[in-house]
């Protein structure tokens, strides 16, 4: 791209490329917390007992981590929280 005079215009295509790297950013973010809610679920329903806690833990770290960027609102965070929470407390280890 050739260098444009200053102006707004400018400007307004620096955000578009800020805006573009921000996107992605939080896209792989959001996947990441959707990738440890699958393997905390699949945990979940094979009855693996061992992992259960350390995939609990990870999967709050990551829905924390994303509510306090604001890449998802706090109370999303709050709600998927108790849902896994729900979940694994719903097993009992026999």
């Amino acid at each position: 791209m050739s260098k444009l005079k200053t102006g707004r215009h400018t400007s307004a295509i620096k955000e578009v490329r800020k805006t573009t790297k921000r996107t992605a950013k939080n896209a792989s973010i959001k996947s990441e917390m959707k990738t440890y809610v699958k393997k905390l679920e699949t945990a979940v329903k094979n009855k693996d007992f061992k992992n259960i806690p350390e995939l609990l833990s990870i999967a709050f770290s990551k829905w924390d981590r994303a509510a306090k960027r604001n890449i998802i609102h706090s109370k999303t965070a709050d709600n998927q929280k108790a849902r896994l929470s729900k979940l694994v407390v719903g097993i009992q280890p026999s």
